[in-house]
């Protein structure tokens, strides 16, 4: 979610392979996050293929037009590190072609996102093909992964002009919405918040199974939705 007070990031962790192979994973990563340059990258679909991308950026990219090798720590703006991640995923993909004639699904997406130097803080969604999209102020969040369930509360009351602390409670009531519709969807949730422009995280953090303050808003948005739906209008049909 890009605001007009900053950038809030977030991921669950859960991998699923089938109901008898789920585990934990790392989905949201920070390079930088030391005053300078922030760049925050959320992954999404096929492991191999975001590990493999992530890894190749990591390593060094050499640039189509210049050569010169670049990495996580060599861009010069969040939209260099958007576009190198999405040459990274195509490399990926198209090196496990004959594994992906064999129906094998290798199809993953990256958020890539942050401040370099002190621009203003961007926001980009990056597909297997390479291509990206810009979050912008009309549709402030960008989501890859499960999309249907958590979709719905940040259509309604997400704007650009929503606080930070608010972006974040938000993102939080749209994974629960997600959470207890798929299984393939669950904590810990991995955040990240940062306000417009910095080079750095305000806040770096794991949400766990026992967090208070999700527990509670968890509960409170269940009885409000209850009581809300209770004290709507019955159809005259």
């Amino acid at each position: 979610m890009l605001v007009r007070e900053g950038l809030v990031m977030m991921a669950d962790t859960r991998t699923n392979a089938g109901v008898d192979n789920i585990s934990t994973y790392r989905k949201l990563r920070l390079y930088g996050n030391d005053g300078k340059r922030l760049i925050a990258v959320a992954s999404a679909g096929s492991l191999s293929t975001t590990q493999g991308a992530i890894q190749r950026v990591t390593k060094g990219l050499a640039h189509p037009e210049t050569g010169k090798y670049e990495n996580w720590g060599t861009f010069q703006s969040i939209y260099d590190a958007a576009i190198a991640a999405g040459r990274a995923l195509r490399q990926v993909r198209d090196s496990m072609q004959d594994l992906a004639q064999a129906g094998v699904n290798f199809d993953a997406t990256l958020l890539v996102g942050g401040s370099i130097n002190g621009e203003p803080s961007r926001l980009f969604l990056v597909y297997s093909a390479g291509n990206t999209i810009e979050c912008a102020a009309d549709t402030p969040y960008l989501q890859i992964g499960e999309l249907k369930y958590g979709k719905p509360i940040l259509d309604r009351a997400l704007h650009y002009d929503t606080p930070l602390n608010a972006a974040v409670k938000l993102g939080l009531l749209s994974f629960d919405s997600t959470m207890r519709a798929n299984l393939a969807v669950g904590l810990p949730i991995d955040l990240m918040v940062a306000e417009a422009g910095a080079g750095q995280a305000r806040t770096n953090i794991r949400i766990e199974e026992s967090d208070d303050y999700y527990l509670e808003l968890s509960q409170l948005w269940q009885q409000k939705l209850a009581k809300a739906t209770d004290e709507l209008p019955l159809p005259s049909y």
